[in-house]
């Protein structure tokens, strides 16, 4: 079943924790000369137009983007977050949303590398042509967790690995968890970023002992939402869950997430976790 396209949803608040998470980890392993691969397991079209009838649909980036766009200078811990969008937006006019890739691709060195995996032909199209020009990018049509065992161990010994399935399908749940099992049984030094959204609480209490139960160390875990948890329909928070972080990255999002948090919620509430799944 190929029915989910990321368009609908670009800029929203689960974006915005999503890039954020993954723009911490890719400015921290810039900070050796050393080449790294960025593997993308769902990589989507890559940038998304706002103004297209898709993204106008529902408007999920006032959710989000829209809160912290245009930039007044109350958010310098996430400049090089909000650099990245308005990157793409140079008229500072929101209309567009980079994602994951497009913000992989303007911080990576020539030197490093990219596999940007995407399964659903319209978006696969549309990733090869926003990519046609980045030659150290190769974009595949295929389903990401099964492109995963080819590419580790990565040549560089150096990896982040972001993995954000749409969850459409039950079996995705369990298939981050084996994708796990392999990149550290592959590649234990690796970073992995896990996207996960919150629409049944049990299910991530589930995704979590799952995790916990592989007995792989050092996993720290983040969320944010917009609401309290509900058994209404719609995802209310978003989170992330990582695999050897940078050393830095639960004191900044710790610092950060109560305040995004406050500006976001929709009834009133600070809704977000910052904590370690699993220790060293």
């Amino acid at each position: 079943m190929l029915s989910y396209r990321h368009g609908f949803h670009a800029g929203n608040f689960a974006d915005v924790l999503k890039h954020l998470v993954q723009v911490e980890i890719l400015a921290h392993m810039l900070k050796k000369d050393k080449a790294f691969d960025y593997i993308d397991t769902h990589a989507g079209a890559g940038l998304y137009r706002l103004g297209t009838e898709m993204a106008a649909k529902n408007q999920e980036y006032q959710t989000g983007i829209g809160h912290l766009l245009p930039d007044t200078g109350q958010w310098p811990e996430m400049a090089c977050y909000l650099n990245a969008v308005k990157a793409h937006n140079p008229d500072a006019q929101l209309q567009f949303y980079p994602g994951s890739p497009a913000i992989a691709a303007d911080l990576l060195r020539p030197y490093d590398r990219g596999w940007l995996f995407e399964l659903h032909p319209a978006d696969s199209e549309h990733l090869r042509k926003n990519f046609r020009e980045r030659k150290q990018f190769i974009v595949r049509q295929q389903d990401g967790f099964r492109g995963l065992s080819a590419l580790l161990p990565s040549q560089s010994r150096r990896a982040f690995v972001l993995i954000d399935p749409p969850y459409e399908m039950k079996a995705d749940y369990q298939r981050v968890v084996e994708a796990l099992k392999l990149i550290h049984r592959k590649m234990s030094t690796a970073t992995v970023a896990i996207w996960y959204p919150v629409v049944d609480r049990k299910r991530i209490e589930q995704l979590q002992r799952q995790i916990v139960a592989t007995g792989i160390r050092r996993i720290v875990q983040f969320e944010l939402g917009i609401k309290k948890d509900s058994a209404g329909h719609g995802m209310t928070s978003s989170g992330i869950i990582v695999l050897n972080p940078p050393w830095t990255l639960t004191e900044t999002m710790g610092a950060l997430l109560p305040r995004l948090a406050e500006e976001i919620s929709e009834d009133g509430g600070v809704h977000y976790r910052c904590e370690t799944l699993v220790p060293e």
